[in-house]
């Protein structure tokens, strides 16, 4: 079973896949590997903040029902 690898090590590896690719000494192969790799993790850790966003912006009311943060209660 592969291990779960975190949000900090995966912006690590997009951070140093650029840094590669910004320097343009990498085989025309291996950068398109990396660019797949790199735009893979950038979804990835998108997805991360999207949900972690989603979880953030939820409130429990008086009743435990979950409700948006912005939301007013009163329309809910």
């Amino acid at each position: 079973m592969a291990e779960k690898v975190s949000f900090e090590e995966q912006l690590e590896k997009l951070q140093t896949i650029v840094s590669q690719l910004e320097q343009g000494d990498v085989p025309l192969e291996k950068a398109l590997t990396q660019f797949q790799d790199g735009v893979k993790l950038s979804k990835q850790l998108q997805d991360t903040l999207d949900n972690a966003e989603k979880t953030l912006t939820k409130l429990m009311d008086d009743n435990n029902q979950e409700i948006n943060f912005d939301a007013d209660p009163k329309e809910e």
